[in-house]
């Protein structure tokens, strides 16, 4: 196999050492087994074609690699599989600005591609934690959303066209790209969120938006769980939020412990929820605030000053997986309505509890 394998690509972008094994064979999680053969490391479509047709005829297993930042053990290889890592097709191809449309390879970076867009007086929205490290084509697989998915939504949102290698290695073009297209099965959303099953994603077209303004954060104290959702509904009703998440006393502790940070004001409340919205809706933010205070909702609050000490207030809620990977948690992502949250979710035993 590893003949083969250097045969399709070259020595250099096939390892089988222990350590590239262990580092390219796992994601985030750490519940599974890692026993990959190689690691292969193809920079062009045709090479992911040859490694697919090659695989089929001897017939070998393949995983797909991104930046391995998921929580879903997606990236895993415990069988014996090849492990086929995109970190050296992370090239941008190019831009349509009329468009707004970047085409982009699956292995470019989540940052690259916002700091390429913001470069251009653009944006692209979707963001995490691991927007640093984490890659498009895992973006796209996984569908994620992010924090600011209250304004701009999911990946899926943002996805234009893609390139995709099947199973039986055949290249398929998906959507070109367009806007209106009534021609039939849209097979993009197929594979978005498709965790790698049906083949890998080897480009995208990604949709961008214009610059935002300036983003303020705000972070306030709510003593009862069923506050939070009241809290929600009286911003959401006066202004345009661009991110809303909520995390509990425990989670604020790990966070502040792991990262040195500061706690936002200095008496606890049991749970925290954190605002992001426009710069020039501050005057409203601030009404919908006091209201809240006056309802008995919210006993404390901070807003940020600076996009430094914004950043710092975004820390509070995106450190939080990191500060707790050392317990080895057992981790869901679960999606609800906001209908469907309950009061009787405040009496579960203690928790980290994130949104």
């Amino acid at each position: 196999m590893i003949d083969a394998l250097n045969e399709l690509l070259s020595p250099k972008r096939v390892r089988t050492d222990a350590e590239a094994l262990a580092s390219w064979g796992r994601d985030w999680t750490r519940s599974f087994s890692v026993a990959p053969s190689a690691i292969v490391f193809p920079e062009s479509t045709d090479e992911v074609v040859a490694l697919v047709r090659a695989a089929n005829e001897r017939r070998w297993s393949l995983v797909p690699s991104g930046g391995r930042t998921g929580l879903s053990g997606g990236a895993v290889a415990s069988n014996g599989e090849i492990v086929v890592s995109f970190d050296r097709m992370n090239r941008i191809l190019d831009i349509n600005e009329a468009d707004r449309i970047v085409r982009c390879q699956a292995g470019v970076v989540t940052q690259t591609l916002q700091d390429y867009a913001a470069e251009r007086g653009l944006f692209y929205p979707v963001d995490f934690a691991s927007s640093g490290s984490s890659q498009i084509g895992g973006n796209i697989s996984t569908n994620a959303g992010g924090i600011r998915v209250i304004r701009h939504g999911l990946t899926r949102d943002w996805v234009a066209g893609l390139k995709v290698v099947t199973g039986a290695g055949a290249v398929l073009d998906l959507n070109h790209g367009l806007v209106k297209n009534a021609t039939g099965y849209d097979l993009r959303h197929l594979f978005i969120g498709s965790e790698g099953t049906l083949g890998f994603i080897v480009e995208a077209q990604m949709r961008l938006a214009k610059a935002p303004g300036r983003q303020m954060v705000m972070v306030l104290g709510v003593e009862r769980f069923p506050d939070i959702l009241k809290v929600l509904a009286r911003f959401q009703s006066a202004l345009t939020l661009s991110a809303f998440e909520f995390f509990s006393e425990l989670a604020l502790q790990k966070v502040t412990a792991h990262r040195a940070l500061r706690r936002p004001f200095n008496q606890p409340a049991a749970f925290y929820a954190l605002l992001e919205f426009d710069v020039d809706a501050l005057d409203v933010a601030l009404q919908a605030f006091e209201a809240c205070v006056e309802d008995g909702w919210v006993g404390d609050g901070v807003v940020s000053q600076s996009d430094a000490q914004a950043a710092e207030l975004w820390q509070l809620r995106e450190g939080i997986s990191e500060s707790i990977a050392p317990f080895t948690p057992y981790k869901n992502d679960v999606s609800v309505r906001i209908s469907a949250m309950r009061p009787e979710c405040s009496t579960m035993p203690p928790t980290i509890w994130t949104s």
